[in-house]
């Protein structure tokens, strides 16, 4: 069984039951032997929230808990990893997401094109 760590988006629509979440990914969280939300997430959707950008029933430490997903801290180890990842992606957050996921050998849950240049393991959120 796969161990999956989601990006902020599939994390998102999974707590909102989003129906852009597809039902294949949904199945893959269902599934997976491990569910992961990194703390770069909690600290995405933070930052987000206290602009206005973002509206959130839940925090995400709460989301987590309940749906049965493990938090992901972000380490020393996958802060480095960044300085490893080609520039194909600015954004800081979904950086250390995927140095993350390369490091702890973990398949991503994303909608974003980007990721895919990263040449990991993902799953389309969106299918």
């Amino acid at each position: 069984m796969k161990r999956l760590l989601l990006d902020t988006e599939a994390f998102i629509w999974w707590d909102a039951n989003d129906p852009r979440l597809g039902g294949n990914a949904r199945a893959a969280m269902q599934n997976a032997a491990e569910v992961y939300v990194s703390a770069a997430s909690a600290w995405e959707i933070a930052i987000k929230a206290a602009l206005g950008k973002l509206r959130s029933v839940r925090r995400p430490a709460q989301a987590v808990i309940e749906s049965g997903f493990s938090e992901l801290p972000v380490s020393f180890e996958h802060a480095d990893a960044v300085r490893e990842l080609p520039p194909h992606h600015r954004d800081p957050f979904d950086r250390l997401i995927l140095a993350a996921a390369r490091v702890e050998e973990l398949t991503i849950v994303t909608s974003d094109s980007t990721f895919p240049r990263y040449a990991l393991p993902l799953i389309d959120a969106r299918n």
